[in-house]
């Protein structure tokens, strides 16, 4: 009634009524009519049963909340299998005493380690597809650190990640290529364990997107061209770059890497 005497002077409800053959849902729409000093003097309503419009919304929101739960565990066993994976990896290179051999391990451990953080994020998160890339970053660096022993008060490692929300699809190479320059960063540009490593990413505007890595390590060796590199993390970072039909530039001087893509669209699958 309060309502009423409010522009625009109509009211839109709903409620439940008790009748003869059990409870229904009414929704009632309300004009006022008002008299010549503008004050409330009746008002007309027309009620529509809409009661098997609620249980059919009812009977949506349950389906949706049970799908919603599948894909939580769906999130939660694929990254449990992958840490499974990376555990088997840990021990079998626990057998190799070739340290090239055990750096290839560790490599593919924190590959799988940095899909697998993608899915618990997910996991924890109110979105199902996409997540706060800052946090996904904090603990991907996290984990690196602790893999190659690094000593984080003589690295320093400066996030600069905006509160840039990212869907799986783009997430998981855009991750995967952080994982790749940060892990040839900690093994080969600090010979005396110290330095620091900068990693920007920003929206340039919507859905495309800068990511710049550089560091304070040793400059690249006389001739290094990143096109004729031959190396299995400069392979992947390329292919990942490609998937996300970015462009790369390293600028050899300052040693910072740059690269642009935009976000991809989800793709049905067949």
């Amino acid at each position: 009634m309060e309502k009423l005497h409010r522009p625009p002077y109509v009211v839109f409800l709903e409620h439940r009524l008790l009748t003869m053959n059990g409870w229904r849902w009414i929704a009632w729409a309300d004009k006022a009519i008002m008299d010549d000093e503008g004050e409330l003097e009746a008002f007309v309503g027309v009620g529509r049963d809409i009661t098997e419009r609620k249980l059919a919304e009812d009977r949506i929101m349950k389906s949706l909340k049970e799908k919603e739960l599948l894909l939580r565990e769906v999130h939660h066993r694929v990254k449990n299998n992958l840490q499974i994976i990376s555990t088997l990896l840990s021990l079998q290179s626990s057998q190799i005493e070739e340290e090239q051999v055990i750096d290839l391990y560790r490599q593919s451990q924190n590959r799988i380690l940095s899909i697998a953080l993608i899915h618990e994020n997910l996991y924890q998160s109110e979105d199902l597809t996409n997540i706060n890339f800052a946090n996904y970053v904090k603990n991907l660096v996290d984990d690196l650190f602790h893999s190659y022993g690094v000593n984080s008060e003589n690295i320093h490692i400066k996030l600069n990640i905006k509160d840039i929300i990212m869907g799986i699809e783009t997430a998981i190479p855009c991750g995967l290529i952080i994982n790749e320059l940060i892990s040839n960063t900690l093994k080969h540009a600090f010979p005396e364990g110290k330095g620091e490593i900068d990693v920007e990413l920003s929206e340039k505007n919507a859905g495309k997107y800068l990511l710049k890595v550089k560091d304070s390590g040793k400059a690249f060796p006389k001739g290094f061209d990143i096109d004729k590199t031959d190396t299995l993390g400069m392979k992947l970072i390329s292919s990942l770059v490609s998937q996300l039909d970015g462009e790369m530039v390293l600028d050899k001087d300052n040693k910072e890497f740059k690269i642009e893509f935009e976000e991809l669209k989800y793709k049905e699958r067949i």
